[in-house]
């Protein structure tokens, strides 16, 4: 079988090279062309683009690169033609995917969404369309399973997160070579992951940084995104005297003590290496307002929302200052506080499914494109 699959981010590369082996698994002779980055052609996949051509973050940088865009749909819409798959898989990424979906359907080409599109959360609307144009949906979050099932009447299958899969691959690095590599000292480590854009970095890094004074006994250390050049940090870095590790984010987890996160998919990955964490954010007074009219959940970090009870702090706009960031992590060291975090946790691990999201995508990718190869 011929599959096409379209990842837009580094999370989506990730994920993807996942679903790419549970392809390979049930389907060895799988052609896979794909959009992605180097862990899904590190998987075997033809890479026709690369995620870092299609990272515009922002109102202002998509306009500024909207010709880029569309070149970049067309030229994705002839590159399926072209290679004219039996399933096309989208992962994430709803602004492209949701466009190429919908041509994909029109053209008859069987569509498959994997993680899907966080509507939930804002733009709801995109339901319609998800309806109109998307064959089978995979979701990985246990509460969009209800989300979808109860208030919109469309069928979706739970995978569990690949975020699992992800960190159980991994090779957890000796601590005492860890220091030594990154010239860090004997101080419990304290990690700060200030997101992965340059303004959110920039505005997060100042307010996480600012505590630094009321932890001698700490160290503090930066986990660089992958989409970022350490030379951005430098600033940072020469003015506080914190360290960075850059593109190394689950080893700096595996030997953190604690951890200030900025809200996200990191909210999750640092639960998942049993970090405790207080989860900040801070935006522009406007955009916090908009935000606060189109998205209405009661938590900001997926590790409350999927528990849905506050389990991990979270310290938006106004309370994400210094004197109370350094109240809430001050907590994280006390026993009495961070046991009951830990055991929340667990219970969080196994509300995600358990391992297996590629595969068992996967698996259920390759038999319905047989069936309806046999119809």
């Amino acid at each position: 079988m011929k599959y096409y699959i379209i990842a837009g981010e580094a999370s989506g590369d990730l994920h993807g090279s996942g679903l790419i082996r549970g392809l390979r698994n049930a389907d060895p002779s799988a052609e896979i062309r794909c959009w992605g980055g180097d862990l899904m052609q590190a998987e075997g996949a033809t890479l026709v683009k690369h995620y870092r051509e299609l990272a515009f973050m922002g109102f202002a940088e998509v306009i500024l690169n909207v010709r880029t865009i569309f070149r970049n749909i067309a030229f994705c819409k002839k590159d399926i033609a072209a290679f004219k798959p039996d399933a096309i898989i989208f992962i994430d990424y709803p602004g492209f995917n949701m466009r190429i979906a919908k041509w994909a359907r029109q053209n008859g080409y069987a569509t498959h969404y994997y993680i899907s599109p966080q509507i939930w959360a804002w733009k709801e609307n995109r339901i319609k369309d998800i309806r109109r144009d998307v064959d089978h949906m995979y979701v990985i979050l246990p509460f969009e399973l209800d989300y979808y099932r109860d208030k919109h009447n469309y069928k979706v299958d739970f995978v569990g997160h690949p975020l699992i899969d992800a960190i159980n691959r991994r090779q957890t690095p000796d601590i005492e070579s860890f220091r030594k590599t990154h010239g860090l000292d004997q101080r419990p480590i304290i990690a700060l992951l200030p997101g992965s854009r340059k303004q959110e970095i920039s505005k997060m890094l100042r307010e996480m940084l600012a505590v630094m004074p009321r932890f001698r006994g700490y160290q503090f250390v930066i986990a660089g995104a992958p989409g970022q050049d350490a030379a951005f940090y430098t600033p940072f870095l020469s003015d506080s005297g914190a360290r960075l590790i850059h593109n190394q984010t689950y080893d700096l987890l595996s030997v953190a003590q604690a951890a200030l996160v900025t809200s996200g998919t990191a909210t999750l990955e640092t639960a998942l290496f049993k970090v405790p964490q207080v989860v900040l954010y801070k935006g522009s007074w406007a955009s916090y307002q908009i935000a606060k009219r189109i998205i209405s959940l009661k938590y900001i970090s997926l590790v409350n929302l999927i528990m849905d009870k506050p389990v991990v702090t979270e310290l938006i706009q106004g309370d994400c200052q210094p004197d109370k960031i350094a109240s809430e992590l001050s907590k994280l060291f006390d026993p009495a506080f961070r046991e009951p975090m830990m055991r929340e946790y667990a219970l969080l691990q196994t509300k995600l499914g358990g391992a297996g999201a590629g595969q068992k995508t996967a698996d259920l990718i390759y038999n319905r494109t047989v069936k309806k190869a046999s119809l």
